[in-house]
C-alpha cells in the first residue's frame, strides 16, 4: 500500500510538473493551477474516507463529484503527457510543443472537454440488453415462461442520487418483469445520501419482487453502519439473500453473499440447498465474477454477476479483460449461461469511455 501511495504522487507530481511548464503564464497562474490541481486530489482523497460523511450533506457532494471526477482528468492528462515525453523522446514532438505553448494548452483542452462530454453523456445513457434463454424444459410462470430485468452495481451514493435512481425504476417498471434480480452494489460506500433522499421509498415503486445479493461495497457501507444495509433493503421491500434462496415463478433464485466474507459457501454447498432442483430454473446471484466454472459444475442454469464495470473507462477495460475469464458480456460454460454486467451505475465518476451503463431483459422460454 505504501508503494502505491508513493507511485501515486510521483504521478500526481509528473502531472503538475507538465502543467507548471505548459502554459506561458505568470508564476502567480502557475501557482493557480496548481493548486487547484492539488486541491482536486486532496477531495477525492477526503472522499474515500469516513470523515466524508460528516461534513454537510451538500459539501460533501461536492467533494465526492469533484474529487473523483478530476481523478479521472487528471488520469487522461497523465496519459496524454506520456504520450507527448515518448513522441518527443524519439524526435517526433519538439520539446518547444511542451514548454510555454498556449496552442498545446488548447489541443489539451480541446481534447479533454470532447472526452469528458461524450463520457458524460454516454454514462447518462443506459442501454439495454436482451438476452434470450431455453427454459430446458422446465416450466417457468405457469407455462408461459418468465421475463427478468437483471442489474448489477447501481452506486447509490453522493453522485448517483433518488432522482437518477427515479429514471432507472421508470426503466425497470416499462419492461413490466415478473422479478427483478440485483447482484451486488446496491450502495455506493455510504448509506447516509440513502437515507437522506429515501431513496428506500423510490426502490418500492418497483412493481416486480426484488431478489439481491450483496456487493464489496454493501461491506464497505456496513463497515461503517452495522446492520444498517440489511435494515435498508429490508426498508426498499428487497429480498436480500445471503447463501439463501428463494423461489419464484418456477425458479430457484440463490444468491451467494460477497467473496468479501470469507466464510461464504461455495457454490457446490448452495446448490445442495436448493429443493426439487432438477424441477426448477436454477439462477445464481454472484457479485463478482470468479471461477464461473464452478455455476457449470454446480448445475446453474444461469449466473449473473456484475462488479467489473468492464474498467469504466479506457483504458481500465484493458485490465478487466485480462483479469477476469468474462468481464463483460455474454458467456456459455458447458449447460450454464452467464451474464456478466458492466453496471447500471458507476463508481466514482459518472464517465463512460468505452463501455456502457446497462440493465439486461432475460427472457426465458
Amino acid at each position: 500500500m505504501k508503494y502505491l501511495l508513493i507511485l501515486f504522487l510521483l504521478l500526481v507530481g509528473y502531472v503538475g510538473w507538465h502543467l507548471w511548464m505548459l502554459p506561458p503564464a505568470a508564476r502567480w497562474l502557475k501557482w493557480c493551477v496548481v493548486g487547484l490541481m492539488a486541491l482536486c486530489v486532496a477531495m477525492a482523497v477526503f472522499s474515500l474516507t469516513r470523515w466524508l460523511d460528516r461534513v454537510p450533506m451538500g459539501l460533501a457532494t461536492v467533494v465526492y463529484n469533484v474529487g473523483n471526477k478530476s481523478l479521472i482528468v487528471l488520469a487522461y492528462m497523465l496519459i496524454f503527457f506520456l504520450l507527448a515525453d515518448l513522441l518527443r523522446l524519439v524526435h517526433l514532438v519538439p520539446t518547444a510543443w511542451l514548454r510555454d505553448n498556449w496552442w498545446t494548452c488548447g489541443v489539451l483542452m480541446a481534447v479533454l472537454t470532447g472526452v469528458f462530454v461524450y463520457g458524460s453523456v454516454h454514462y447518462r445513457h443506459k442501454v439495454r440488453v436482451p438476452l434470450a434463454l431455453e427454459s430446458h424444459g422446465k416450466a417457468l410462470g405457469d407455462g408461459r415462461g418468465v421475463k427478468l430485468v437483471c442489474m448489477s452495481d447501481l452506486h447509490l451514493g453522493y453522485h448517483n442520487r433518488r432522482a437518477e435512481l427515479a429514471r432507472w425504476v421508470d426503466l425497470v417498471n416499462a419492461e413490466k418483469p415478473d422479478a427483478v434480480l440485483l447482484a451486488g452494489d446496491l450502495i455506493d460506500r455510504s448509506l447516509r445520501p440513502l437515507l437522506h433522499d429515501d431513496m428506500a421509498a423510490e426502490l418500492r415503486r418497483i412493481e416486480a419482487p426484488v431478489y439481491a445479493c450483496l456487493g464489496n461495497h454493501e461491506y464497505y457501507a456496513d463497515h461503517y453502519t452495522p446492520g444498517e444495509v440489511e435494515r435498508f433493503y429490508r426498508d426498499a421491500g428487497i429480498t436480500l439473500l445471503r447463501d439463501s434462496v428463494a423461489v419464484v415463478k418456477g425458479m430457484a433464485v440463490v444468491g451467494r453473499d460477497d467473496r468479501t466474507n470469507p466464510r461464504r459457501l461455495g457454490v457446490g454447498r448452495l446448490m445442495e440447498g436448493v429443493a426439487h432442483a432438477d424441477s426448477l430454473f436454477t439462477i445464481l446471484l454472484d457479485h463478482q465474477p470468479y471461477h464461473l466454472e464452478e455455476a457449470e459444475q454446480a448445475g446453474f442454469d444461469f449466473q449473473f454477476s456484475g462488479h467489473t464495470h468492464r474498467g469504466q473507462v479506457w483504458p481500465l477495460s484493458w485490465v478487466t479483460d485480462a483479469i477476469y475469464e468474462c468481464s463483460w458480456g455474454y458467456l456459455r460454460k458447458g449447460g450454464t449461461d452467464i451474464y456478466v454486467s458492466s453496471g447500471m451505475g458507476i463508481w466514482g465518476a459518472k464517465y463512460r469511455i468505452g463501455t456502457q451503463s446497462e440493465y439486461v431483459v432475460v427472457t426465458i422460454d
